[in-house]
């Protein structure tokens, strides 16, 4: 079975990614996961407040107050709680690049525009195959808008594509207010993808101690379906390439993201839980169960079942909303 796919103009050959995580800290684990048969990895992230003297000051300033931030914890750590600093994550990257026959991406996660975007070049240079750019960003003031803050993110993403000849795929979160819109302006300024969700970890109360507390989750797969939502209206509107991340850790997960329009699937918690011959396991479910039901490659299926193709549009929009509630009254009688 053909399992090719084509993810920021990069031809791998199937379209399982292991996610910005854990695993890709050591390079004894990320030669586990090319074992395993990963078509690339991606490196986690490194921050704004990393690359900069001023941010670093910040990230101490308000190190007990901001509570909410992407891939892997859910407190913004003390300097010496992040994997790397800028130059070990330059040699880690060096290293895994040229260790690795699969691409490498590296990811920055930054919100305003400065001199820590001449990371990216530096990046480019040690070797990675793309570069995955978060944008997160908790508006907690009122005087900011809404179309004033994406209109910073465009242009910091314009800027990064400037930077750069690598492809550049950017994380975004789901709490966008007009999200197939902004996705229209990102492709406009230059993104060659888009990954659809990054998760973010909010705090919780400790009411004994009054004190905010934090912990870890892992994705399940009750988080699939916002991302097959958005992939299936996206990749109906848009031409660049679509990574679906969060929620897949079975067979069936992948070949749900594909067919609402993933050129890829990154996973990162069931490879946590399950280790990295898990992801071996699901490629070769994919092509048994393609095989079973006749397709002949993955390209056939993907976005089979997105907004323009799938049966019932309606469940993509509001149609669907108000079906659910109004056939819910079944279950209270």
């Amino acid at each position: 079975m053909d399992l090719s796919t084509t993810y920021l103009g990069i031809e791998l050959p199937h379209p399982l990614v292991s996610g910005a995580g854990p695993l890709s800290d050591s390079l004894d684990d990320l030669k586990r996961l090319e074992d395993a048969g990963a078509a690339a990895v991606v490196l986690r992230s490194l921050f704004e407040e990393q690359l900069t003297g001023e941010g670093m000051a910040a990230l101490h300033a308000i190190q007990d107050h901001n509570n909410s931030f992407a891939e892997a914890t859910s407190y913004l750590p003390t300097v010496e709680e992040f994997a790397f600093g800028p130059e070990e994550y330059l040699e880690h990257l060096r290293r895994s690049a040229e260790a690795l026959e699969i691409p490498v991406i590296a990811s920055l996660n930054g919100t305003t525009p400065g001199g820590w975007l001449d990371f990216a070049k530096q990046l480019a240079a040690a070797g990675a195959a793309a570069i995955e750019l978060n944008l997160y960003h908790l508006p907690t003031d009122p005087r900011l808008h809404a179309v004033d803050l994406e209109s910073a993110m465009l242009a910091l993403v314009r800027q990064v594509k400037a930077a750069v000849t690598v492809p550049i795929a950017v994380k975004l979160s789901p709490y966008f207010s007009a999200l197939a819109s902004f996705a229209e302006g990102l492709e406009e300024v230059g993104a060659d993808g888009l990954v659809l969700f990054n998760r973010f970890y909010q705090p919780d109360i400790d009411p004994e101690r009054l004190e905010l507390d934090s912990s870890l989750h892992l994705s399940d797969r009750s988080e699939l379906p916002l991302r097959l939502q958005w992939l299936g209206i996206l990749s109906s509107q848009r031409t660049l390439s679509l990574a679906c991340s969060g929620g897949v850790h079975e067979v069936e997960d992948a070949l749900k993201a594909i067919m609402s329009g993933a050129h890829s699937v990154q996973m990162v918690s069931a490879l946590l839980k399950a280790g990295p011959a898990h992801l071996t396991k699901i490629r070769d479910g994919l092509s048994h169960w393609l095989t079973e039901h006749e397709y002949e490659s993955l390209a056939q299926a993907r976005g089979s079942m997105n907004l323009l193709r799938c049966p019932d549009p309606a469940a993509f929009t509001r149609g669907n909303y108000m079906r659910i509630i109004g056939t819910s009254r079944r279950f209270l009688s």
